[in-house]
């Protein structure tokens, strides 16, 4: 553990005009958590520094408020990484030990490189290497190893684009310096900005060598685009997959298993392939999520069977032991213990008790239009197939509804409530429709169509 204070600043201000949206770059979600969110999360948690401040632009209040409790600063005018730095200097005011400089699209760098350098007593930088050095800067090294200037993409002759070792984009500081280095820093480049990756020469001007952490990586380093932010999607997922797996969860197919970032499994559960977790998702030990299934805003109880191809909406409690069948949707309702909803019902806006059967093609009618309404099922109750219960209703213990029955009264304790119309059955009229079609021919007559 290092004793050197930390401090990290986190470039965020670029507002990401490839990836074609008004909203800013970092805001932009992995696993349905904003990037910016992600980065501070690990940087918090695991390098536990004296205090985080985030550069945006002027116009970026919703990200302000994203980042809280944490400062952030503005940059007036984007003029370039140096130029964002110096926004975080008022900050940084007083503060004495290592400054880590991060940037804000880049949500999955490895936290243990930037623990390594937090710790470093010198100033360093990390570096890659990529599948694709394009776009990036290159370091440019002496035959002993040492860093001896960064060029961006743009400025690179063809020699220095034939380096494969590229500019990460993160460095670590000391404070006592950091303002100094940033003052010397000039524009005199292809983009006329105001680059950080200047540092280390002035750096060595005052005999002060910058140390490279280096890494070979296999993905697109940062987010610019949609395309490099589908591929970080994808790399965020499986992180949580390995996650997910590595505490207990059994998938059958783990590549196609979407968790979301919050995603609460339980060890022991078994996720089978297909199956979607949006947000607020809990999974208590022993329950089966079957294949083809989307949950969200749930509560699944311990040894619950869900699916196939069932649907859980926000605010579903499903109790210990239940049966969430085939095409089954339940939304903002309680499911008590050992109930079974098996195929083709909707639940929505219903408290329905333990020991419950709820049949095929049943469906709780909540909406009248202007206003759901609840409908409360008591223990021990059986509801028939294609039985409509129209709310506001409430349906007592030990009662029994009839197959086909549209419910609209309260229905008492172990009762039995039945809602047709009486059968009508008319002999030969069938006979007489199809004389009156022309269509009474035998079925040898007959042509396949």
């Amino acid at each position: 553990m290092s004793t050197i204070p930390l401090a990290v600043v986190i470039l965020a201000a670029g507002k990401g005009k490839r990836m074609q949206s008004d909203l800013p770059k970092v805001m932009h979600e992995l696993a349905g958590k904003p990037m910016i969110s992600i980065l501070i999360d690990q940087v918090s948690q695991q390098l536990t520094p004296e205090k985080i401040i985030v550069v945006t632009a002027q116009d970026m209040e919703e990200l302000r408020e994203v980042v809280k409790p944490h400062k952030s600063v503005i940059q007036k005018t984007q003029n370039g990484t140096a130029d964002a730095v110096k926004a975080a200097l008022p900050a940084l005011n007083g503060f004495k030990g290592n400054v880590l400089i991060l940037l804000g699209d880049e949500p999955l760098v490895p936290i243990q490189v930037l623990a390594e350098m937090a710790a470093h007593d010198s100033p360093s930088v990390m570096a890659i290497i990529p599948p694709d050095p394009h776009g990036l800067g290159r370091m440019v090294m002496d035959e002993e190893g040492q860093l001896i200037e960064i060029i961006e993409d743009k400025d690179c002759d063809e020699d220095q684009r034939e380096i494969i070792v590229c500019n990460a984009g993160n460095f670590c500081v000391p404070a006592s310096k950091l303002e100094e280095w940033l003052d010397k820093i000039g524009n005199e480049n292809a983009q006329g900005e105001y680059y950080l990756t200047d540092m280390p020469k002035f750096a060595a001007a005052d005999g002060v060598p910058f140390d490279v952490f280096t890494m070979p990586i296999d993905h697109v380093w940062g987010i610019n685009d949609r395309m490099q932010l589908a591929e970080h999607e994808q790399i965020f997922r499986q992180m949580l997959r390995d996650a997910h797996a590595m505490n207990g969860v059994r998938m059958a197919d783990p590549n196609t298993v979407y968790f979301h970032h919050d995603t609460v499994v339980a060890p022991g559960v078994m996720i089978e392939p297909s199956v979607f977790f949006g947000a607020g998702v809990r999974i208590e030990q022993g329950a089966h999520i079957k294949a083809f299934s989307h949950l969200e805003g749930a509560h699944v109880g311990a040894n619950t069977t869900v699916g196939p191809f069932a649907r859980l909406r926000p605010g579903s409690e499903i109790g210990e032991g239940v049966r969430i069948g085939n095409f089954v949707e339940v939304k903002k309702s309680t499911i008590g213990k050992g109930s079974k909803i098996n195929h083709l019902a909707y639940v929505g806006d219903c408290t329905m008790g333990d020991d419950v059967n709820f049949s095929a093609g049943a469906i709780t009618v909540n909406y009248d239009g202007f206003n759901k309404h609840q409908t409360v099922i008591g223990k021990n109750v059986m509801i028939g197939s294609n039985v409509n219960l129209v709310a506001p209703l409430t349906i007592d213990d030990g009662a029994f509804v009839a197959a086909g029955s549209t419910i609209n009264e309260d229905v008492p304790a172990d009762s039995l409530s039945i809602a047709r119309d009486k059968p009508s059955i008319r002999e030969g009229w069938a006979t007489k429709f199809r004389e009156g079609k022309g269509k009474n021919k035998p079925d040898s007559d007959k042509k396949a169509g």
